[in-house]
């Protein structure tokens, strides 16, 4: 399967449901800051079930950096770009035990959604980390024309998706379109596409 194609399938299965993830919160502007972050750091999908990227960490765990994100709640307000949300985030909640980079990024995009930040840069992780390095692509950041210009109708948050549903098609130059169907993993909110599968 080619990377435009793996896009294309991406485009049409994965984006609207990705896209009203992050809306869910650009829509809460009833809220404030503070209600938001506790819906981020909760991370749960709209029926109460913890987002499968965070199934595994402890409540106590994603708590405590509820309570310290509000400690530094103004701090979070006037970040000027998803860089500097993500840098402060990560300075906040990054050190505690059981939270990595993978939920401070989910948690920053979360939030960034409420104060309408979204990610210029692709941040690499978990799965997209292994996606990219498919395709000769390495860092913990990168630009988005560092990667093939089949990923050029995407934004940097749906290309870090993208690398990391398609992570073990990119570097099987034999599979075959239909493998999507059977292989790839959806949004841990949206567990249900066509068939059962693992999220990324």
């Amino acid at each position: 399967m080619t990377i435009d194609e793996c896009v294309a399938d991406y485009i049409r299965r994965f984006r609207e449901r990705a896209r009203a993830e992050i809306a869910d919160f650009a829509k809460q502007k009833q809220e404030s800051l503070s209600e938001v972050i506790t819906l981020a750091a909760a991370c749960q999908c709209k029926d109460g079930k913890r987002h499968s990227h965070q199934r595994r960490i402890p409540s106590a765990v994603l708590s405590e950096a509820a309570r310290e994100l509000h400690a530094h709640q103004e701090a979070l307000s006037t970040a000027q770009n998803f860089n500097q949300l993500h840098s402060r985030i990560d300075a906040v909640i990054g050190p505690i035990h059981g939270v990595g980079e993978l939920t401070v990024y989910d948690i920053a995009h979360r939030i960034g959604g409420f104060i309408g930040l979204e990610p210029e840069e692709v941040y690499l992780h978990a799965g997209a980390r292994v996606g990219a390095a498919a395709l000769g692509v390495y860092g913990k950041v990168i630009e988005k024309d560092q990667l093939p210009d089949a990923f050029a109708p995407l934004t940097a948050a749906e290309i870090e998706d993208c690398l990391c549903i398609y992570k073990g098609l990119f570097s099987e130059e034999s599979a075959s379109p239909s493998d999507c169907d059977k292989r790839a993993p959806v949004s841990g909110c949206f567990p249900k596409v066509s068939k059962r599968v693992r999220s990324c």
